[in-house]
């Protein structure tokens, strides 16, 4: 397998590649708010938009949020399913448009497959044996071509 086409793999935020993760502590400034990681906006898209802002953004660990979501479901958005993705696109291109060194990253990556390995997760992670949708994993691919159509100068 060529270079080009190893699969770039991550899990979590303590791996080589754990930038990738939305757990990882690098702000994200959206809707006029600074998030202390993109996973901390996700999560709180998931209610009516600003139900639990000021809550969440009171904690800087990820993992605390994610824990505070589950414990709130009854109060999920009816219409999650259909706007997660696009919700997951726009804080994921959000961290790596603002962050320079974390976009040239990932325009390093050039054409590689980006693949978030999780056992416990087969819709955003690769179901830890590939049989996983890893929709992480192409959102960070849609938005590293549109980074690389942005700021073509990267790519030299």
């Amino acid at each position: 397998m060529s270079e080009e086409q190893r699969p770039i793999k991550f899990t979590g935020v303590s791996d080589k590649n754990g930038y990738f993760s939305n757990f990882a502590a690098y702000p994200v400034s959206l809707e006029g708010k600074t998030w202390p990681t993109a996973e901390h906006y996700y999560q709180a898209r998931q209610f009516k938009k600003g139900q639990f802002d000021e809550e969440f953004l009171r904690y800087r660990s990820a993992s605390i949020i994610v824990r505070m979501s589950q414990e709130r479901s009854d109060s999920r958005r009816p219409d999650w399913d259909a706007v997660k993705d696009k919700v997951m696109h726009k804080v994921v291109q959000a961290k790596f448009a603002q962050n320079e060194p974390l976009r040239e990253k990932l325009l390093a990556t050039g054409t590689q497959p980006i693949v978030q390995c999780s056992p416990d997760n087969d819709y955003w992670g690769d179901g830890g044996d590939g049989s996983g949708k890893n929709k992480l994993g192409k959102i960070l691919m849609e938005v590293r071509k549109e980074l690389a159509e942005k700021y073509p100068a990267a790519l030299v």
